[in-house]
Protein backbone atom coordinates (compact mmCIF):
# COMPACT_ATOMS: atom_id res chain seq x y z
CA UNK A 1 0.00 0.00 0.00
CA UNK A 2 1.38 2.93 -1.24
CA UNK A 3 1.53 5.49 1.73
CA UNK A 4 -0.51 8.82 0.60
CA UNK A 5 1.81 11.46 1.78
CA UNK A 6 5.59 11.69 -0.86
CA UNK A 7 8.62 13.23 0.66
CA UNK A 8 9.94 16.15 -0.18
CA UNK A 9 12.48 17.87 1.36
CA UNK A 10 11.85 20.79 3.99
CA UNK A 11 13.18 23.73 1.70
CA UNK A 12 11.11 22.96 -1.01
CA UNK A 13 8.54 23.24 1.53
CA UNK A 14 9.07 26.62 2.73
CA UNK A 15 10.53 25.42 5.81
CA UNK A 16 13.96 26.68 7.40
CA UNK A 17 15.49 23.49 8.54
CA UNK A 18 17.68 24.97 11.23
CA UNK A 19 14.75 25.00 13.58
CA UNK A 20 14.14 21.54 12.53
CA UNK A 21 17.63 20.29 13.01
CA UNK A 22 16.76 21.46 16.74
CA UNK A 23 14.26 19.96 17.42
CA UNK A 24 15.83 16.54 16.05
CA UNK A 25 19.00 17.44 18.67
CA UNK A 26 16.67 18.59 21.52
CA UNK A 27 14.47 14.97 21.23
CA UNK A 28 18.07 12.95 20.85
CA UNK A 29 19.13 14.68 24.04
CA UNK A 30 16.22 13.91 25.69
CA UNK A 31 16.28 10.38 24.84
CA UNK A 32 20.15 10.27 25.38
CA UNK A 33 19.37 11.80 29.28
CA UNK A 34 17.13 8.59 29.67
CA UNK A 35 13.57 10.77 29.68
CA UNK A 36 11.92 8.00 27.90
CA UNK A 37 13.86 5.09 25.82
CA UNK A 38 12.20 6.54 22.05
CA UNK A 39 10.45 8.84 20.27
CA UNK A 40 9.07 9.81 16.51
CA UNK A 41 8.59 12.31 15.09
CA UNK A 42 7.07 13.83 11.54
CA UNK A 43 6.19 17.12 9.77
CA UNK A 44 4.36 17.53 6.88
CA UNK A 45 3.37 20.59 4.36
CA UNK A 46 1.04 21.03 1.41
CA UNK A 47 0.63 17.05 1.11
CA UNK A 48 4.38 16.31 1.51
CA UNK A 49 6.59 14.62 4.33
CA UNK A 50 9.28 17.08 5.26
CA UNK A 51 10.53 14.40 7.36
CA UNK A 52 10.11 11.36 9.84
CA UNK A 53 12.86 10.98 12.75
CA UNK A 54 12.56 7.86 14.82
CA UNK A 55 15.25 7.35 18.17
CA UNK A 56 15.80 5.31 20.41
CA UNK A 57 14.50 1.63 21.46
CA UNK A 58 10.77 0.78 21.23
CA UNK A 59 11.06 -2.26 23.76
CA UNK A 60 14.20 -2.49 26.77
CA UNK A 61 13.36 -6.35 28.08
CA UNK A 62 13.72 -9.07 27.71
CA UNK A 63 16.22 -7.66 25.03
CA UNK A 64 16.71 -4.02 23.44
CA UNK A 65 14.66 -3.45 20.16
CA UNK A 66 15.49 0.03 18.65
CA UNK A 67 12.67 1.59 17.49
CA UNK A 68 11.83 1.78 13.20
CA UNK A 69 10.04 4.63 11.08
CA UNK A 70 7.38 1.29 11.11
CA UNK A 71 7.01 1.30 14.78
CA UNK A 72 4.24 1.87 16.18
CA UNK A 73 3.08 3.90 18.94
CA UNK A 74 0.20 3.96 21.79
CA UNK A 75 -1.44 7.31 20.98
CA UNK A 76 -3.24 7.45 24.17
CA UNK A 77 -6.18 10.27 23.73
CA UNK A 78 -5.00 11.25 19.74
CA UNK A 79 -7.03 7.99 19.40
CA UNK A 80 -10.32 10.21 20.48
CA UNK A 81 -9.63 12.34 17.09
CA UNK A 82 -10.05 9.03 15.22
CA UNK A 83 -12.99 8.37 16.84
CA UNK A 84 -14.54 11.99 16.76
CA UNK A 85 -14.23 11.54 12.89
CA UNK A 86 -16.13 8.68 12.34
CA UNK A 87 -19.15 10.34 13.78
CA UNK A 88 -18.30 13.74 11.60
CA UNK A 89 -18.50 10.96 8.68
CA UNK A 90 -22.05 9.84 10.19
CA UNK A 91 -23.17 13.44 10.14
CA UNK A 92 -21.90 14.08 6.92
CA UNK A 93 -24.21 11.12 5.98
CA UNK A 94 -27.37 12.01 7.27
CA UNK A 95 -27.39 9.69 10.33
CA UNK A 96 -27.89 12.32 12.98
CA UNK A 97 -26.66 15.91 13.53
CA UNK A 98 -24.01 17.06 16.03
CA UNK A 99 -27.37 18.96 17.46
CA UNK A 100 -29.63 16.21 18.32
CA UNK A 101 -30.05 14.46 21.74
CA UNK A 102 -27.37 11.58 22.08
CA UNK A 103 -30.23 9.11 23.04
CA UNK A 104 -31.97 9.75 20.22
CA UNK A 105 -30.08 7.75 18.43
CA UNK A 106 -28.48 5.25 21.78
CA UNK A 107 -31.91 3.72 23.18
CA UNK A 108 -31.56 3.77 27.05
CA UNK A 109 -29.07 6.59 27.25
CA UNK A 110 -31.59 9.01 28.56
CA UNK A 111 -31.72 6.97 31.91
CA UNK A 112 -30.24 8.95 35.13
CA UNK A 113 -30.93 12.26 33.61
CA UNK A 114 -28.70 12.07 30.66
CA UNK A 115 -31.68 12.12 28.39
CA UNK A 116 -30.94 16.02 27.24
CA UNK A 117 -27.20 15.52 26.84
CA UNK A 118 -26.12 16.85 22.71
CA UNK A 119 -23.73 15.24 20.66
CA UNK A 120 -21.68 18.86 21.04
CA UNK A 121 -22.24 18.40 24.88
CA UNK A 122 -20.67 14.70 24.68
CA UNK A 123 -17.91 15.94 22.47
CA UNK A 124 -16.63 19.01 23.97
CA UNK A 125 -16.50 17.30 27.60
CA UNK A 126 -19.27 18.73 28.88
CA UNK A 127 -21.46 15.85 29.03
CA UNK A 128 -21.38 15.71 33.13
CA UNK A 129 -20.05 12.33 33.73
CA UNK A 130 -15.55 12.57 33.22
CA UNK A 131 -15.40 9.75 35.64
CA UNK A 132 -17.31 7.11 34.18
CA UNK A 133 -15.77 4.08 32.60
CA UNK A 134 -16.63 0.59 31.58
CA UNK A 135 -15.39 -2.53 32.66
CA UNK A 136 -12.39 -4.50 30.35
CA UNK A 137 -15.34 -7.57 29.82
CA UNK A 138 -16.86 -4.79 27.33
CA UNK A 139 -14.08 -4.13 25.56
CA UNK A 140 -15.06 -7.35 23.51
CA UNK A 141 -18.73 -8.01 24.83
CA UNK A 142 -20.33 -5.23 22.70
CA UNK A 143 -24.10 -5.83 24.81
CA UNK A 144 -22.24 -4.67 28.28
CA UNK A 145 -20.49 -2.00 26.69
CA UNK A 146 -24.00 -0.69 25.22
CA UNK A 147 -25.79 -1.37 28.67
CA UNK A 148 -22.91 0.37 30.83
CA UNK A 149 -22.57 3.76 29.03
CA UNK A 150 -26.43 3.93 28.89
CA UNK A 151 -25.99 2.83 32.94
CA UNK A 152 -23.20 6.18 33.31
CA UNK A 153 -24.43 8.49 35.97
CA UNK A 154 -24.10 11.98 36.16
CA UNK A 155 -21.87 14.07 38.49
CA UNK A 156 -22.73 17.65 37.35
CA UNK A 157 -25.46 18.81 35.29
CA UNK A 158 -24.45 18.50 31.35
CA UNK A 159 -23.58 21.65 30.15
CA UNK A 160 -22.65 23.49 33.08
CA UNK A 161 -18.49 22.65 32.98
CA UNK A 162 -16.31 22.21 30.71
CA UNK A 163 -14.09 18.66 32.44
CA UNK A 164 -12.17 16.55 30.02
CA UNK A 165 -13.87 13.08 30.17
CA UNK A 166 -10.94 10.38 29.87
CA UNK A 167 -12.50 8.07 29.01
CA UNK A 168 -16.80 8.28 29.86
CA UNK A 169 -17.19 10.57 26.65
CA UNK A 170 -15.50 8.40 23.68
CA UNK A 171 -17.32 4.93 24.89
CA UNK A 172 -20.18 6.64 24.61
CA UNK A 173 -19.28 7.66 21.05
CA UNK A 174 -18.54 3.96 20.29
CA UNK A 175 -21.63 2.75 21.66
CA UNK A 176 -23.50 5.65 19.24
CA UNK A 177 -21.57 4.10 16.43
CA UNK A 178 -22.74 0.84 16.85
CA UNK A 179 -26.37 1.85 17.54
CA UNK A 180 -26.22 3.52 14.27
CA UNK A 181 -24.30 1.06 12.01
CA UNK A 182 -24.99 -2.05 13.41
CA UNK A 183 -21.05 -2.83 13.18
CA UNK A 184 -18.22 -2.95 15.90
CA UNK A 185 -16.34 0.74 16.14
CA UNK A 186 -13.31 -0.35 14.85
CA UNK A 187 -14.20 -1.91 12.06
CA UNK A 188 -16.37 1.35 10.94
CA UNK A 189 -13.65 3.40 12.09
CA UNK A 190 -11.37 1.09 9.78
CA UNK A 191 -13.28 0.84 7.19
CA UNK A 192 -14.57 4.10 6.90
CA UNK A 193 -11.93 6.42 8.15
CA UNK A 194 -8.39 4.80 8.17
CA UNK A 195 -8.54 3.14 4.82
CA UNK A 196 -10.33 5.23 2.72
CA UNK A 197 -7.10 7.82 3.62
CA UNK A 198 -4.52 5.12 2.37
CA UNK A 199 -3.16 4.50 6.25
CA UNK A 200 -4.10 0.96 6.85
CA UNK A 201 -0.48 0.28 7.65
CA UNK A 202 -0.39 2.82 9.58
CA UNK A 203 -3.25 3.46 12.00
CA UNK A 204 -4.64 1.11 13.92
CA UNK A 205 -8.08 1.31 16.50
CA UNK A 206 -7.98 -2.43 17.77
CA UNK A 207 -4.37 -3.70 16.90
CA UNK A 208 -4.63 -7.28 14.93
CA UNK A 209 -2.41 -10.02 16.83
CA UNK A 210 -0.09 -10.08 13.79
CA UNK A 211 1.15 -6.05 14.15
CA UNK A 212 1.41 -6.35 18.12
CA UNK A 213 5.59 -7.47 17.07
CA UNK A 214 5.52 -3.59 15.88
CA UNK A 215 4.01 -1.93 19.01
CA UNK A 216 6.27 -0.09 21.50
CA UNK A 217 6.05 -1.47 25.17
CA UNK A 218 5.20 1.81 27.39
CA UNK A 219 6.92 2.63 30.15
CA UNK A 220 7.13 5.64 32.87
CA UNK A 221 9.46 6.43 35.74
CA UNK A 222 10.91 4.14 38.76
CA UNK A 223 9.71 5.16 41.88
CA UNK A 224 12.82 7.59 42.57
CA UNK A 225 11.90 9.24 39.48
CA UNK A 226 14.49 7.81 37.54
CA UNK A 227 14.63 4.93 34.96
CA UNK A 228 12.03 3.28 33.20
CA UNK A 229 9.25 0.94 34.33
CA UNK A 230 7.24 -1.20 31.80
CA UNK A 231 3.78 -0.62 32.82
CA UNK A 232 1.53 -3.10 33.34
CA UNK A 233 -1.61 -1.75 32.15
CA UNK A 234 -1.25 -1.72 28.31
CA UNK A 235 1.83 -3.67 27.83
CA UNK A 236 -0.37 -6.79 26.44
CA UNK A 237 -2.27 -8.47 23.45
CA UNK A 238 -5.47 -7.59 24.98
CA UNK A 239 -5.56 -4.26 25.35
CA UNK A 240 -4.14 -3.73 22.06
CA UNK A 241 -6.28 -5.58 20.69
CA UNK A 242 -9.43 -3.78 22.10
CA UNK A 243 -8.74 -0.36 20.66
CA UNK A 244 -10.61 1.59 23.68
CA UNK A 245 -12.19 4.52 21.65
CA UNK A 246 -10.87 7.40 23.92
CA UNK A 247 -7.42 6.20 24.20
CA UNK A 248 -6.24 2.44 23.26
CA UNK A 249 -5.02 3.22 19.21
CA UNK A 250 -1.71 2.77 17.50
CA UNK A 251 0.07 4.54 15.07
CA UNK A 252 3.05 6.27 13.27
CA UNK A 253 3.87 9.31 13.47
CA UNK A 254 3.50 10.14 9.60
CA UNK A 255 0.56 8.55 9.32
CA UNK A 256 -0.72 11.13 12.66
CA UNK A 257 0.81 13.92 10.27
CA UNK A 258 -1.25 12.70 7.14
CA UNK A 259 -4.14 12.53 9.21
CA UNK A 260 -3.56 15.87 10.22
CA UNK A 261 -2.52 17.04 6.71
CA UNK A 262 -6.24 16.15 5.56
CA UNK A 263 -7.86 18.05 8.69
CA UNK A 264 -6.28 21.02 7.79
CA UNK A 265 -6.58 20.87 3.83
CA UNK A 266 -10.72 20.88 3.87
CA UNK A 267 -11.08 17.24 4.72
CA UNK A 268 -9.04 15.90 1.70
CA UNK A 269 -6.00 13.64 1.53
CA UNK A 270 -3.85 12.62 -1.55
CA UNK A 271 -6.69 13.27 -3.70
CA UNK A 272 -9.58 11.43 -1.47
CA UNK A 273 -12.05 13.38 -0.14
CA UNK A 274 -13.19 11.64 3.28
CA UNK A 275 -14.94 15.07 4.94
CA UNK A 276 -16.25 18.19 2.95
CA UNK A 277 -14.81 21.73 4.25
CA UNK A 278 -18.22 22.71 5.80
CA UNK A 279 -17.79 19.66 8.40
CA UNK A 280 -14.20 20.18 8.78
CA UNK A 281 -14.54 23.76 9.77
CA UNK A 282 -17.57 23.20 11.77
CA UNK A 283 -15.73 20.16 14.24
CA UNK A 284 -12.22 22.54 14.62
CA UNK A 285 -14.73 25.34 15.93
CA UNK A 286 -13.92 26.80 19.39
CA UNK A 287 -17.37 25.31 20.83
CA UNK A 288 -16.00 26.00 24.59
CA UNK A 289 -14.48 29.94 24.38
CA UNK A 290 -12.47 30.29 26.90
CA UNK A 291 -13.83 28.96 29.40
CA UNK A 292 -11.18 27.00 31.90
CA UNK A 293 -11.35 23.15 31.57
CA UNK A 294 -11.38 21.73 35.25
CA UNK A 295 -9.29 18.62 34.64
CA UNK A 296 -6.54 21.02 32.31
CA UNK A 297 -6.69 23.80 34.79
CA UNK A 298 -6.65 25.92 31.50
CA UNK A 299 -8.77 27.11 28.52
CA UNK A 300 -8.96 24.10 26.18
CA UNK A 301 -11.40 25.86 23.62
CA UNK A 302 -12.49 22.38 22.66
CA UNK A 303 -13.94 21.50 19.20
CA UNK A 304 -15.74 18.23 18.26
CA UNK A 305 -12.56 16.03 18.74
CA UNK A 306 -9.25 18.39 18.52
CA UNK A 307 -9.22 21.09 20.39
CA UNK A 308 -7.80 24.88 19.01
CA UNK A 309 -5.25 27.17 20.03
CA UNK A 310 -7.28 30.38 20.51
CA UNK A 311 -5.73 33.29 21.83
CA UNK A 312 -5.23 32.33 25.49
CA UNK A 313 -1.85 32.87 27.13
CA UNK A 314 -1.51 29.58 27.80
CA UNK A 315 -2.49 26.22 25.71
CA UNK A 316 -1.66 22.50 26.10
CA UNK A 317 0.74 20.88 23.46
CA UNK A 318 0.00 23.24 20.50
CA UNK A 319 2.69 25.96 21.16
CA UNK A 320 2.40 29.39 22.18
CA UNK A 321 3.52 30.65 19.05
CA UNK A 322 1.29 29.00 16.90
CA UNK A 323 -2.00 30.52 14.73
CA UNK A 324 -4.77 30.18 16.73
CA UNK A 325 -6.44 28.03 14.33
CA UNK A 326 -4.06 25.35 15.18
CA UNK A 327 -6.09 22.22 15.88
CA UNK A 328 -4.73 18.89 17.58
CA UNK A 329 -5.06 16.61 20.60
CA UNK A 330 -2.54 14.72 22.54
CA UNK A 331 -1.48 11.66 24.24
CA UNK A 332 -1.68 11.43 28.20
CA UNK A 333 2.10 12.18 29.18
CA UNK A 334 3.60 11.00 25.93
CA UNK A 335 2.53 12.96 22.57
CA UNK A 336 1.10 15.70 20.25
CA UNK A 337 -0.53 16.04 17.35
CA UNK A 338 -1.23 19.30 15.36
CA UNK A 339 -2.42 20.46 12.32
CA UNK A 340 -2.28 24.42 10.97
CA UNK A 341 -4.81 25.40 8.79
CA UNK A 342 -2.76 28.74 8.05
CA UNK A 343 0.10 27.48 7.09
CA UNK A 344 -0.59 23.97 5.83
CA UNK A 345 2.20 22.63 8.51
CA UNK A 346 1.31 19.56 10.35
CA UNK A 347 3.56 17.93 13.17
CA UNK A 348 3.21 14.70 15.33
CA UNK A 349 5.55 13.86 18.06
CA UNK A 350 5.16 10.35 19.66
CA UNK A 351 7.09 8.40 22.76
CA UNK A 352 7.12 5.28 24.34
CA UNK A 353 7.15 6.93 28.51
CA UNK A 354 4.35 8.62 30.01
CA UNK A 355 6.05 11.63 32.06
CA UNK A 356 4.13 13.75 34.45
CA UNK A 357 3.53 17.22 34.43
CA UNK A 358 5.28 20.26 34.63
CA UNK A 359 8.06 18.64 32.43
CA UNK A 360 5.45 16.96 30.26
CA UNK A 361 3.94 20.52 29.06
CA UNK A 362 6.98 22.53 29.14
CA UNK A 363 8.54 20.09 26.55
CA UNK A 364 5.27 19.63 24.21
CA UNK A 365 6.09 24.23 24.19
CA UNK A 366 9.12 24.15 23.38
CA UNK A 367 8.58 21.04 20.61
CA UNK A 368 5.77 22.92 19.02
CA UNK A 369 7.32 26.31 18.99
CA UNK A 370 10.38 24.70 17.08
CA UNK A 371 8.14 23.80 14.69
CA UNK A 372 6.06 27.03 14.58
CA UNK A 373 9.27 28.86 13.69
CA UNK A 374 10.41 26.60 11.03
CA UNK A 375 7.62 27.99 8.99
CA UNK A 376 8.32 30.49 6.77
Amino acid sequence: MRFPLDSASPVALGLDGKPLDRLRELVTRHVAEGRYPAAQLAVARHGKLAGVWTLGDARLEPARAAASDDTLWLLYSNTKVLTACAVWLLVERGALAFTDRVAEHLPGFEAHGKGEITLIQLLTHQAGFPNADVPKAAWEDHELLHRTVCGFTLEWTPGSRVHYHGRAAHWTAAALIEALTKTDYRVFIRDHVIEPLGLGRDLYVGLPDREHVRAVDMHEPGPDGRGHVKRADENNAEFRRAGTPGGGGYGTARAMAAFYQMLIHGGTLDGVRLLGPRTVAYVTRNFTGDRVDGYMGMPMHRGLGPHARGTTDTIRGLGSLGSPRVVGHGGVGSSYCWGDPDSGVSFAYLTNSRLPDPWHTQRLELLSNLVHTAIA
